[in-house]
C-alpha cells in the first residue's frame, strides 16, 4: 500500500537504491549529455521497491526502440528527493526527468520556483505527442496549472474492494457486497468474537501511513474534504453523516480496529483476521503469496454514484534541461497506448489512460482497476497544502472520531484549520 497520496512499496519493501548525484554534468543546466549523437537523459524516480523492475523495463523498451536517446533511471527514497531536488532543480543542476514526490501536489513547489517545464507545446494526438486527453480526467486536472499542464502520470492506481472468499462462504455471503447498505451489513456480519476485541474483523480500515481510505467513505454519500471553491467541506451535512456512520461503526460495533497504520491494515487481512480491505494494485501479489482466498471487486456503490481513489506520482521535465526535445519524445512515448498497455501488463498497475480497457482485460485483477479509473478522485487535488491539509487537519480528525469524540464538533474545528490552510475566506 503507498504511503499517504502515493504509498509505494519503498515504505515496505527494503530494497538497494542506486546513489545519484543531483548535481548537473556542467554549468549549463541539468540533466545527461551527448555523446556520439546520442543524447542522454537521467530520470530520478523514487521507485526503489518491488515495483522497480517494471518501470527498468519500460525504460530499457524505450532505449532499445530510440537508438538516439538514452535514458537512465536512478532511484533514491522519496524523502532523499524531498529534501534535494527543490534545490537541485532550482538552482539548474539535477536530472533531467524526475518524480518528485509520492504527492501530486508536491508540482506546485517547483512551479512556484519556475524549475519545471510546461508541456503544452508537446500535447496533442498526434504522432510523438504527449496524449493528455487520454490521461483520467481528475489527473489531468492536478496535473494542470493556470491552464498549463507540468507533469505527466508515471503510474497510475485506483483503489478496490479486496475480500476473503473463505470468510464470505463461511458466512453465508456468496458474492461481495455491491452498494453501500450491503457493506455495511457484510462488514457486520463477517465481524466474530466477544465485545471490543473481535477474533476476526469485517473490514481493515487504516487512518494514518496509508493510502486514503476515508475520504472514499465520505464520497459514497456525497460528501468531500475540500469544495471546488477552495473553502472546507469537511463539516458538511453529507459528510458529517457519512463519518458519524463509519466512525461509530468502527467504535461501537468494532468492524476494524481503531488506529491502524497501513501496513498494520494489510498484515491484519494478510493473516486472516479481516474479511475485507481496500486497496490498491500492489498489495494483490502479496496477499495471494500469503494464502489469502482473494476476491476483487470495485469498491461498494453509496448515494452518490460509484467512486474511488486514483493515486497517481508526476513526472516532470526539468526547466533547464539542455535535451528539452527529447525529454518530451520520452513522455509522448511512455504515456503511449503501447508502452502503458506494455507496463500494465508487467506491473499489474492499470494503464494510465482510459483508452485501454480492451487492452488489458484479459487479466481480470488488472481489469477490475482500469474499470475504476472513469470514477476515480485523487484525494485532495490541486491543493498546495495537501501534505498539511492531510497530516495536520484529516488524520487527526478521523483518529478523534474513531475514538468517541462528537463528529460535528471535530469536523467544524477541522474546517477552521483547513480553510487557514486553504486560504478560504468564507
Amino acid at each position: 500500500m503507498y504511503v499517504r497520496f502515493g504509498r509505494t512499496a519503498a515504505a515496505l519493501a527494503a530494497a538497494t537504491t542506486v546513489s545519484l548525484l543531483l548535481a548537473g554534468c556542467g554549468d549549463n543546466g541539468a540533466g545527461g549529455g551527448t555523446s556520439g549523437g546520442v543524447v542522454k537523459l537521467t530520470m530520478l524516480t523514487g521507485f526503489t521497491g518491488p515495483d522497480a523492475p517494471s518501470y527498468q523495463a519500460l525504460i530499457k523498451e524505450f532505449n532499445a526502440s530510440h537508438p538516439k536517446i538514452q535514458v537512465t533511471m536512478t532511484a533514491e527514497p522519496w524523502a532523499t528527493i524531498g529534501q534535494k531536488l527543490p534545490a537541485s532543480w532550482a538552482t539548474g543542476q539535477g536530472p533531467d526527468l524526475a518524480t518528485p514526490s509520492s504527492d501530486p501536489g508536491a508540482i506546485f513547489t517547483y512551479i512556484k520556483t519556475n524549475s519545471v517545464l510546461p508541456l503544452d507545446p508537446a500535447v496533442g494526438a498526434g504522432t510523438g505527442q504527449i496524449d493528455s486527453a487520454a490521461f483520467p480526467a481528475a489527473v489531468k486536472s492536478a496535473f494542470t496549472v493556470d491552464g498549463k499542464l507540468y507533469a505527466v502520470p508515471a503510474n497510475m492506481a485506483t483503489l478496490v474492494l479486496y475480500y476473503n472468499k473463505a470468510m464470505f462462504a463461511a458466512a453465508g455471503l456468496s458474492q461481495p457486497p455491491a452498494t453501500e447498505d450491503e457493506f455495511i451489513a457484510d462488514a457486520k456480519k463477517l465481524t466474530k468474537g466477544p465485545g471490543g476485541k473481535p477474533s476476526q474483523y469485517g473490514l481493515s480500515l487504516a487512518d494514518n501511513n496509508t493510502i486514503q481510505m476515508w475520504p472514499i467513505l465520505q464520497w459514497m454519500s456525497g460528501g468531500d474534504i475540500v469544495g471546488a471553491d477552495n473553502c472546507a467541506v469537511v463539516n458538511s451535512p453529507a459528510s458529517v453523516q457519512a463519518l458519524t456512520r463509519w466512525s461509530r461503526l468502527v467504535s461501537r460495533d468494532h468492524i476494524s480496529p481503531v488506529g491502524q497504520a497501513g501496513a498494520d491494515a494489510d498484515t491484519l487481512f494478510s493473516a486472516k483476521k479481516a474479511a475485507m480491505e481496500i486497496n490498491g494494485p500492489w498489495a494483490a501479489a502479496g496477499f495471494r503469496s500469503a494464502g489469502v482466498d482473494l476476491g476483487i471487486a470495485q469498491v461498494p456503490v453509496g448515494s452518490a454514484g460509484p467512486v474511488t481513489l486514483a493515486s497517481t506520482v508526476p513526472l516532470m521535465i526539468a526547466r533547464t534541461s539542455k535535451h528539452q526535445t527529447e525529454a518530451k519524445e520520452f513522455l509522448a512515448w511512455y504515456t503511449g497506448k503501447t508502452a502503458q498497455t506494455q507496463f500494465s501488463k508487467v506491473s499489474g498497475f492499470p494503464p494510465a489512460r482510459t483508452d485501454l480497457g480492451s487492452a488489458v482485460n484479459g487479466d481480470p485483477t488488472v481489469a477490475q482497476f482500469a474499470a475504476a479509473l472513469p470514477h476515480a478522485k485523487l484525494y485532495l487535488a490541486g491543493q498546495p497544502n495537501s501534505t498539511r491539509i492531510d497530516s495536520d487537519v484529516y488524520v487527526p480528525l478521523i483518529q478523534k472520531i474513531e475514538r468517541g469524540a462528537d463528529v460535528q464538533s471535530a469536523a467544524d474545528s477541522a474546517a477552521k484549520a483547513i480553510n487557514s490552510l486553504t486560504g478560504c475566506k468564507k
